[in-house]
């Protein structure tokens, strides 16, 4: 089993995968994407950032895309991928946006156990899934985007509700990049130094920097995505001009995030919201 969902316009991607996709993890590598797995009847044996990790049957664990991930044991899961593009680019409220309880915003892994009744409930949520991944018409994207919400919100209410929090050690270097994630997502319209931030986490630039070097992404760059990443938004669900949203963005000149969006995406922010109209 496998499906995907490819929006052309902004590059959102979803996608639902079974057992096979824990293949590509036979030896640790980041899972890129925000990850849910989901057993079965058995559980699976696994290693996050180095730890070892069962997850036991009718359980739900959520991973960053910053994460690595090692499956150790393969049996029956179900796994729910998706980029930046095609959640975070909506607003939600922050208990269940991309910096919320069960991503960046917790120092530790969250692991949802369901009991009977919320099994069903989240099947029935699996069947629907698959019946709008099937389905292909204009409001396919808003449909899928939805879903994801309400397995989202209904996730994050049972880890509220049970504390299902996995412990994993203060002092990892995750700990570090879910911080440094988190405040990126409060300041970035108004701070773009990796100094600024380096000082809220009490460390240097260049700490911070090292950190990141395995990830072969620079804090720098981090910070520049989810600007970019803004200003798309912006320009897809709003009728702002790119002065406008440069503005909102904290760039005094329209043509810095210009060079910055086009260095991203390849497209003048303009440019960018003509493609939509191209395709709408």
């Amino acid at each position: 089993m496998q499906y995907q969902f490819k929006e052309f316009s902004t590059k959102a991607l979803l996608q639902i995968k079974d057992k096979k996709a824990l293949e590509d993890f036979s030896s640790a590598r980041q899972t890129e994407y925000y990850t849910f797995i989901w057993t079965r009847d058995k559980p699976i044996d696994l290693v996050i950032d180095s730890i070892p990790f069962t997850l036991e049957p009718n359980s739900i664990l959520a991973l960053t895309p910053i994460q690595y991930l090692q499956a150790i044991t393969i049996e029956d899961v179900v796994i729910y991928q998706f980029n930046r593009e095609f959640y975070c680019i909506k607003d939600h409220d922050k208990e269940v946006s991309c910096t919320g309880i069960l991503f960046f915003g917790n120092s530790n892994i969250p692991v949802i156990n369901l009991e009977d009744d919320e099994l069903s409930k989240f099947n029935m949520l699996h069947h629907v899934f698959i019946e709008e991944l099937e389905t292909k018409d204009n409001i396919q994207a808003e449909m899928l985007r939805m879903l994801m919400a309400r397995f989202i919100i209904k996730c994050t209410r049972l880890l509220k509700t049970k504390e299902g929090i996995m412990e994993t050690p203060k002092s990892s270097k995750v700990d570090l990049l879910r911080s440094f994630n988190f405040l990126v997502e409060q300041h970035f319209r108004n701070e773009h130094s990796v100094g600024f931030y380096a000082d809220k986490l009490y460390k240097s630039p260049k700490t911070l920097s090292n950190n990141f070097a395995k990830l072969n992404q620079s804090p720098l760059q981090i910070i520049h995505e989810r600007i970019v990443l803004e200003a798309k938004r912006l320009l897809i669900y709003t009728d702002k001009t790119a002065k406008e949203i440069a503005y909102e963005v904290g760039f005094d000149d329209a043509s810095h995030l210009s060079r910055l969006f086009k260095k991203h995406t390849l497209l003048s922010p303009s440019d960018f919201k003509k493609q939509l109209k191209d395709v709408s």
